[in-house]
């Protein structure tokens, strides 16, 4: 679930950076365009440009109007399919002139003029022109907000319930003949279907620019000189002139472009029907749980290097070849959500399977070492067991003994024997015990029987040492539970005290019920400890730096085997210490009063 967790936040916030990042979505659009320019293709239309050297020639910007009677005048004789204007003629201005201009629009064939939305009020041209039109355009040019350039046009645009077309869309539907077949999702005209869904933007359309020069572009002074280009041809009249287009705009291709020429390349657009598609939001996030799911399966699969090296071929796909194969189809995903997910989910899926191999890489060496230090501890205990079974076998084999001292010691090699596999099952009891796959005895015994059977064991070694075990009050009190486990710590406290203290010095045990608890306390006069060691001392595996330096062998394993059954037993561990002065164990535990213990007995 952790591993899922982290997938799934570098899923969430490669998400959200792709919604932040339109920007270099725009770029990677650009860069894919310049990488997979259309085919060729024989253009329908040809821009005839009010360039520079025609406002110098005709009188320059105040003679706008007199040069667009002159292009429609020429226009009429070469015959073109369709004309449409974009020079927006809402102005009065010298009635001689207006005159000339009306005259020559009646003469122009499927003529299309322009009007634009300013404020919220549609600028149309003067009545007297508007009747002469087969149809208004609008001329939105789509700039982006961000950086100037013109990647999509609004084929429609809607103000005081009054809808209009885009001018290169209106041009499109008269070269047709054909009524525009709109739905929420696209436009049709004819058999050509326009992917240009309605909203809030006015049913945007990507336009698939041609390269430059692949639209012919005629200067007014040149329409004469080039009929067989313009007959037939949809043509959009403009200003092309620098000092005086006020919609000159960058193309993605970085290319300077005038308005009326953006408005050619939209209408070529439709008319080849090779269009660029926006990827569906549904689509974008299809593809960025994919990759997020590439990204976990990789690195929860393949080991090592071989993940890696996937991941890397991954990123490297997502980086280039899909966005410009799904670029070649026509579809435009953007850029940077993809690649942030596959980046991130990747680096997510990376680290965590790195700090996972290391924690069970830590686990695995603690394990070894856990079951190693059991083992020797294991060793350890069993040696005084064996040590008196092998003894007592060898003298009993090499000596011809009394009848009386072989009893003696077959009694010994039967008693140690048993011993050793008491021990043995103890400690595999306390292991399961640990790891929670033990189910404690939970039967009633004397806490005295408890504290003599260990008394017993451990005089043989207190005597080699010549240390004095005294019991200095009586034992009264039943407790409940597992007895031998609870042997096995009473005696483990006591083989400690003897372990740790000098020669010649005594251990004393003592007992006391108060408050319903049974006190059992083991009180030496060894080695002691400081503050520090106190607080790590049922630790597993601990021992102090006085105990190893006393030469005494052990794990560091016994005492916390005896905090974890005395804990079992609903009972806790009270430790007092001073170095030099001896160390005091407290066993608390939970006493049954006469009527629980009557009861226990009768259950048992």
């Amino acid at each position: 679930m952790a591993y899922i967790a982290v997938l799934a936040g570098c899923f969430a916030i490669g998400m959200m950076a792709g919604w932040k990042a339109g920007q270099i979505d725009h770029y990677a659009y650009d860069l894919m365009l310049r990488l997979q320019p259309p085919e060729p293709w024989a253009p329908e239309s040809v821009v005839v440009g009010i360039d520079e050297e025609t406002l110098g020639l005709r009188g320059g910007a105040r003679a706008v109007r007199p040069i667009l009677s002159e292009a429609l005048d020429k226009l009429a004789v070469v015959k073109p399919k369709v004309v449409a204007l974009d020079v927006i003629l809402s102005d009065r201005e010298d009635p001689g002139e207006d005159a000339r201009l009306e005259a020559s629009m009646r003469s122009t064939r499927n003529l299309i003029l322009p009007c634009e939305l300013v404020g919220a009020k549609w600028e149309d041209p003067l009545p007297r022109f508007k009747d002469l039109a087969v149809a208004l355009g609008h001329v939105h040019p789509g700039q982006d907000g961000l950086d100037g350039v013109s990647r999509q046009i609004p084929l429609e645009e809607t103000t005081g319930g009054e809808r209009r077309w885009a001018l290169s869309l209106e041009a499109f539907r008269v070269t047709r003949g054909e009524a525009i077949v709109e739905s929420p999702e696209d436009l049709q005209i004819g058999g050509i279907l326009i992917p240009a869904a309605r909203s809030a933007g006015g049913r945007p359309m990507l336009v698939h620019y041609l390269p430059q020069g692949s639209i012919p572009t005629v200067s007014v002074l040149q329409i004469e000189q080039h009929p067989e280009m313009l007959r037939g041809k949809t043509v959009f009249l403009g200003v092309t002139a620098l000092s005086l287009a006020r919609d000159r705009l960058l193309n993605p291709y970085g290319e300077p472009v005038p308005g009326v020429a953006v408005h050619a390349h939209a209408f070529e657009t439709m008319a080849r029907g090779k269009f660029l598609t926006p990827a569906s939001d549904s689509s974008v996030l299809a593809l960025c749980l994919l990759l997020a799911a590439v990204a976990g399966a990789t690195f929860r699969l393949l080991p090592g290097w071989q993940a890696y090296l996937l991941g890397a071929v991954v990123l490297l796909v997502v980086m280039t070849a899909l966005p410009l194969e799904f670029f070649r189809y026509g579809i435009v995903f953007p850029y940077f959500a993809p690649v942030a997910v596959a980046w991130l989910t990747t680096a997510g899926a990376a680290s965590f399977q790195h700090f996972f191999v290391r924690r069970q890489l830590r686990r695995s060496e603690s394990e070894k070492s856990r079951y190693q230090q059991a083992i020797h501890w294991v060793a350890h205990e069993m040696r005084t067991p064996l040590t008196a079974i092998q003894g007592s076998s060898e003298i009993m084999t090499r000596y011809s003994l009394p009848e009386a001292k072989r009893h003696e010691l077959s009694a010994m090699i039967n008693s140690e024997s048993k011993r050793l596999a008491r021990m043995i099952q103890t400690f595999l009891d306390v292991e399961r015990l640990g790891e929670g796959e033990m189910e404690m005895k939970r039967e009633p015994f004397a806490a005295a029987d408890v504290v003599e059977a260990c008394l017993k064991r451990v005089g043989p070694i207190a005597e080699r040492k010549r240390i004095r075990i005294a019991l200095d009050t009586a034992v009264d009190g039943m407790l409940i539970g597992d007895r031998e486990l609870m042997e096995y710590a009473f005696y483990n406290l006591l083989t400690n005290a003897v372990k740790y203290s000098t020669s010649e010095t005594e251990v004393h045990v003592t007992a006391e019920s108060r408050n319903g608890e049974l006190r059992l306390a083991v009180r030496d006069q060894g080695i002691g400890m400081d503050e520090k060691e106190l607080k790590n001392i049922f630790r597993k595996f601990y021992r102090t730096k006085r105990a190893e330096a006393s030469g005494e062998v052990g794990t560091g394993i016994g005492l916390s085997l005896v905090e974890q059954i005395v804990s079992h037993h609903g009972g806790r561990m009270e430790v007092t210490s001073q170095p030099g002065k001896g160390s005091c164990f407290t066993m608390v535990l939970k006493a049954l009063i006469a009527s629980d213990a009557e009861t226990a007995d009768r259950r048992g």
